[in-house]
């Protein structure tokens, strides 16, 4: 069974600015589970609807080095519709009111891009493919190759990236 982690920065029905949202929730589910085992991962927000905060299973944390200061990495669950969705905890970079447009977007998602990788051998999860999606999962690709491809863990991880609104790259 092939593994294949999405990794994007919104996905519905959790949070959604636009089209990234609905691709990244939606195209998990069409699979064929017998052969796949696909999950998701994205920032776990202030804004995502408390209903879906309230019922997140904590799963772990760890603290990482990121510019030179240990940083909380905490590591929540959710499975909707089959699905299991992973979320990466930081109140200093996702505990705002709204995902972007912040003066700090590139060192918030840097931070992302460097927590999956992270968590990935936190929590022993090591997909065949990589799926990154848009922009803020984009440094992912360069992190794996010149960090993390080496170690043992990491090794041959096939990675895809998708540019869904070329305006914003």
């Amino acid at each position: 069974m092939k593994k294949v982690l999405f990794v994007a920065s919104e996905a519905v029905p959790f949070i959604k600015t636009g089209g990234l949202a609905d691709v990244v929730g939606s195209l998990p589910k069409c699979f064929d589970k017998k052969y796949f085992d696909v999950r998701v991962m994205i920032p776990k927000y202030l804004c995502i609807k408390e209903q879906f905060r309230n019922e997140m299973t904590y799963l772990g944390h760890f603290y990482m080095d990121y510019l030179g200061q240990s940083r909380y990495v905490g590591i929540l669950q959710y499975v909707y519709e089959g699905i299991t969705f992973y979320f990466i905890d930081n109140e200093h970079y996702f505990g705002r009111p709204g995902l972007y447009s912040y003066d700090d977007d590139n060192e918030r998602f840097a931070y992302f891009d460097f927590a999956v990788l992270e968590m990935m051998s936190h929590l022993d999860i090591k997909p065949d493919i990589l799926s990154l999606h848009d922009w803020q999962a984009a440094m992912i690709a360069p992190l794996y190759k010149e960090r993390y491809g080496y170690y043992e863990f990491y090794r041959n991880i096939k990675i895809t990236f998708t540019i869904h609104n070329i305006a914003y790259q």
